[in-house]
């Protein structure tokens, strides 16, 4: 078991891929579809997700795909199960594990503890059974004033541990999400003090981990970037974000880790991108010990989801979108990537 799961986790991040995010829940999903008028149903969430992964070239840069409990157990318009779709498009079937996140008890204000312990060893045995090959767990961790708080930090990392040692035990591979989220305040929320609780936070965890007795070359983690909040007038520049991003990761991430693949935490497409590449370009100068790819969801997915708008024609397009941005992804994950490759959408055929 030892083994497999190691080479599971070593494809995840395998040279030039990466991984989709495909777990929104059923009211994210509709979220999204709302704006674009697409009916929020079972039917076009399942339409949605077939639409996403028979893009030709799926698994060129992309290595694996996050499901959702629904997603998991449904099946093409032809009857064949997603989740084996994938796995014919060259890239594995993951599973969303948490069940969300609730208020922290005792905690500051804004604080989640995220929930799904109860009973997770026998969910872990059904989606193996239903071809799923890793995990995936997202705590939450929120800058404001006198947050966070030590007991939000302990409490998200002993969770993490607890189901990153039961995903191992069943025969998945984990991913570890402490996200540290980027919608905090200008005074509280600046590149310096996201700094401070990315390393409060990445400490704590790998302290919880390795108590739990997990298999670090059996994980994959998923860290947010270090970057000041959505609402801070503070900018920094992607080598800013790089440099704190790689310093954080050097000092608490141990090397045997199998690999790093970053969640895009609300950036826009090309941001997300332009991070990514600058990041790996900084981790190629300091001889990181990992892997550095991508783990994101609405940065892959947006282009194309404004383009399908539900339509069966705009499929076309909207694969060719999808297409684009995992390839720009996948180059950036190289430390390859450029703006002006952005244009290649217009000028290439897809996957090329």
């Amino acid at each position: 078991m030892s083994g497999q799961l190691a080479s599971v986790a070593k494809a995840m991040v395998a040279p030039g891929k990466g991984i989709l995010a495909a777990d929104e829940s059923t009211g994210t999903a509709n979220k999204r579809f709302a704006p674009l008028n697409i009916p929020q149903n079972e039917e076009m969430r399942r339409k949605y997700r077939e639409m996403l992964f028979t893009s030709p070239h799926f698994g060129e840069h992309i290595s694996g795909v996050i499901l959702y409990d629904e997603t998991i157990r449904q099946n093409d318009s032809n009857g064949k199960p997603l989740a084996q779709i994938i796995a014919e498009a060259g890239a594995m079937p993951g599973i969303k594990l948490d069940t969300g996140t609730v208020q922290l008890a005792l905690g500051g204000p804004d604080e989640k503890i995220t929930e799904g312990l109860d009973g997770l060893a026998k969910r872990v045995d059904e989606y193996v059974k239903l071809g799923a090959k890793f995990g995936k767990w997202r705590a939450v961790i929120a800058i404001d004033e006198g947050i966070p708080t030590h007991r939000c930090i302990h409490a998200n990392a002993h969770a993490l541990a607890r189901y990153a040692a039961i995903c191992q035990a069943g025969g998945l591979v984990p991913i570890v999400e402490p996200e540290v989220l980027m919608d905090g305040e200008h005074s509280k929320h600046s590149l310096e003090r996201s700094f401070e609780v990315h390393e409060w936070a990445l400490q704590h965890v790998f302290e919880e981990l390795s108590a739990a007795d997990v298999r670090f070359e059996e994980m994959i983690l998923k860290p947010s970037m270090v970057i000041p909040g959505q609402k801070s007038a503070q900018h920094a520049t992607p080598r800013e974000v790089a440099g704190s991003t790689v310093t954080v990761l050097m000092r608490w991430v141990p090397a045997a880790v199998a690999g790093i693949a970053f969640l895009s935490g609300g950036q826009d497409d090309e941001d997300a991108t332009t991070h990514l590449n600058e990041i790996n370009l900084i981790a190629q100068e300091r001889r990181a010990p990992w892997p550095l790819t991508f783990s994101y969801g609405r940065a892959l997915q947006q282009a194309a989801i404004n383009l399908w708008k539900g339509q069966d024609q705009n499929v076309p397009a909207a694969q060719a979108a999808l297409a684009h941005r995992a390839k720009m992804n996948g180059l950036a994950a190289l430390g390859r990537y450029s703006a002006e490759m952005e244009k290649e959408r217009d000028l290439v055929p897809v996957g090329r």
